[in-house]
């Protein structure tokens, strides 16, 4: 028997109409357009480019930025802790929430997708979360038809890694703990998790659970290989971010 997971948010074409006209003015027009047409809140020295940002719930704390050129659409629930920085040519589609903890990072050019309405024979929970000071960088696609958790100062690093949740007809959700460094084209099955502490080699596909923490983690499938030396841990420990404080 086929689930129906929760409705999710749709945008009608009215709607995208006026946000695209919203997202060609300058920003600190923008911030009131989206306050008292929409009912977002929108933070303190909030800066946002030419973009789309359609949600049916928005919260933006104070000091995020969001370059030119983004679309996100479709979300039910979008929350962007303080100092969240957004950079140019991301898509942020679907789902039922997606949550930036304070301090994390979306470069350029990431694709971030929830299928709406799947035909699942699960329960499906279909929700983004990145921890404070984690990062992912170029060029990645991550499907979060069913629950994504990144933990706290973790780096999806490189390009071209992919994660997804779906096959068919079944979700299950992924997730990555925290102080962990994922290299070039990684690639996580529906259902897998990496722990924390752990660095990914470049072409790794995880398949299954990996729990040991301090160890590289390579190979098809993934496994652990070597345990990591004091320089490689500092790699994972060191600040994603300069301006990250020391409580993140």
């Amino acid at each position: 028997m086929l689930l129906k997971p929760k409705r999710m948010h749709r945008v009608s074409k009215f709607r995208l109409l006026v946000l695209a006209a919203i997202g060609l003015l300058p920003s600190f027009l923008m911030r009131p357009c989206y306050r008292l047409l929409f009912g977002y809140h929108i933070g303190k020295r909030v800066r946002i480019g030419f973009s789309i940002i359609d949600a049916q719930e928005c919260q933006i704390e104070d000091d995020v930025k969001i370059g030119h050129l983004n679309v996100i659409v479709g979300v039910g629930k979008l929350i962007l802790g303080d100092n969240v920085r957004i950079g140019h040519l991301n898509i942020i589609r679907g789902g039922e929430e997606v949550e930036f903890g304070r301090y994390s990072e979306l470069i350029r050019m990431n694709e971030i997708n929830a299928i709406p309405e799947p035909d699942a024979v699960n329960p499906v929970d279909s929700r983004f979360t990145i921890g404070a000071g984690s990062i992912i960088t170029t060029g990645h696609k991550i499907d979060f038809t069913d629950r994504v958790v990144i933990g706290r100062r973790t780096i999806i690093g490189g390009r071209n890694s992919s994660l997804w949740t779906h096959n068919r007809q079944r979700t299950r959700s992924i997730s990555i703990g925290d102080f962990a460094y994922l290299g070039s084209e990684i690639r996580m099955a529906p259902g897998s998790s990496l722990p924390s502490r752990c660095i990914v080699g470049i072409g790794a596909v995880v398949t299954g659970k990996i729990e040991t923490e301090e160890w590289l983690i390579a190979g098809v499938p993934a496994k652990p290989v070597k345990e990591l030396g004091a320089e490689d841990k500092f790699l994972i420990e060191r600040k994603t971010r300069r301006d990250l404080p020391d409580d993140v």
